[in-house]
């Protein structure tokens, strides 16, 4: 079984002083591979440096709406520098999109949103959406610039309506440890409905930890066990879900398997 963890912050502080030790335990938890979205300029040289020296590991370049600011606009020609000089490692951009749960003016985010997808136009690229509250606006965005490269939902949490919104779109939609609780009944009837073909697989570490684990640091070992409850929630055995879903991952960001 092979498996993928399309959206975690193995960069993040927690991580870092035992990075190898900790891509060896997502290994030896059965997770090959692993997507390391930024969150800004802070953290941009980070993942390119963790990727290149790393097997296994590839990773976004974006700016997070919770992390804007108006110094942010003068970044957006630093990141396309970058973007400019990717190699094969740099799979999509991101992690970008809005949140309206959060005290960063939406006009700054979506002007900052609005001219990341331009730059995944511009060089072909998928793109990681992060959104809480604006599913409706970043479709109608992502409709007006036409984008059609695809890319990631990520952390979804809402309907199966909204989901396939964003399926009809070319995404596929993250799931994480939302679906280890049974209370989260909205979420989980909607991931129970959509096709495994629609699907990818995500921890967010160290955020999000699933059922049983909250206040721990999540981590990609852990993906083995959001496998599990949707294959539970699908009815399907797990090696077939692992099958598809590493396949969709792969496929989302134009990564050869």
């Amino acid at each position: 079984m092979r498996l993928f963890d399309t959206h975690c912050h193995l960069d993040f502080e927690c991580f870092s002083e035992h990075f190898a030790d900790h891509l060896e335990t997502a290994r030896r938890h059965q997770v090959e591979r692993v997507l390391l979205p930024s969150i800004g300029m802070s953290n941009w040289q980070k993942v390119i440096s963790l990727a290149e020296h790393h097997t296994g590991v590839y990773y976004a370049l974006g700016m997070h709406p919770l992390f804007l600011n108006q110094q942010s606009e003068h970044q957006v020609t630093e990141l396309r520098l970058l973007l400019e000089r990717q190699q094969d490692l740099c799979v999509a951009v991101g992690e970008c999109g809005l949140d309206a749960m959060i005290d960063v003016d939406m006009e700054l985010q979506e002007r900052l949103f609005v001219q990341q997808v331009e730059l995944a136009i511009e060089f072909k690229l998928p793109l990681i959406l992060h959104s809480r509250k604006t599913h409706n606006r970043l479709l109608q965005i992502l409709k007006q610039k036409k984008f059609k490269f695809g890319g990631v939902l990520h952390g979804f949490s809402g309907s199966y309506q909204q989901a396939m919104q964003f399926v009809e779109c070319g995404f596929y939609i993250g799931v994480g440890g939302v679906i280890t609780y049974p209370r989260a009944m909205k979420t989980r009837q909607a991931v129970a409905q959509l096709a495994v073909e629609s699907i990818v697989l995500e921890t967010d570490s160290p955020d999000m930890p699933l059922n049983g684990h909250q206040g721990k640091n999540n981590h990609p070992k852990m993906l083995g066990e959001i496998l599990s409850c949707l294959a539970s929630l699908k009815g399907l055995p797990e090696q077939t879900i692992a099958e598809i879903v590493w396949k969709n991952s792969n496929f989302a960001f134009n990564i050869c398997e």
